[in-house]
């Protein structure tokens, strides 16, 4: 069974830096695309990052630059490191697996339950 969690979400400032982790288990971790998400209240979920099996990167126009995505393929894990948070970035963020080719669409097969981020001003 796939398992999805998330951790490191919580409240920061305004221009202040958080990291996410997803660590994963009950699934082939290395050769799955893993995709970042978050929604806001009232707000469409919405892709943030994603990350392929090979190590390539895209993100939401709204985060780049300031955003991060990577994968620790021996820890089973992978981060979001968001850095100058805004107050729109508050959200929900999801975690997501599944195979190779869910990086070049929007559907995963897995979901975590999420973490909350709040950014203040």
């Amino acid at each position: 069974q796939v398992q999805l969690v998330e951790s490191g979400g919580g409240l920061v400032q305004v221009g202040g830096s958080l990291r996410l982790s997803c660590a994963a288990s009950g699934t082939t971790f290395s050769i799955n695309a893993i995709g970042w998400y978050r929604q806001a209240p009232g707000k469409q979920r919405e892709l943030v990052a994603a990350i392929s099996s090979g190590g390539s990167t895209k993100y939401a126009d709204s985060v780049k630059g300031r955003f991060t995505i990577s994968r620790d393929n021996a820890e089973n894990t992978v981060y979001l490191q968001m850095n100058s948070l805004k107050p729109e970035d508050t959200a929900v963020y999801y975690c997501a697996t599944g195979p190779p080719r869910r990086y070049y669409g929007n559907n995963y097969d897995y979901w975590g339950r999420g973490t909350q981020v709040t950014v203040s001003t």
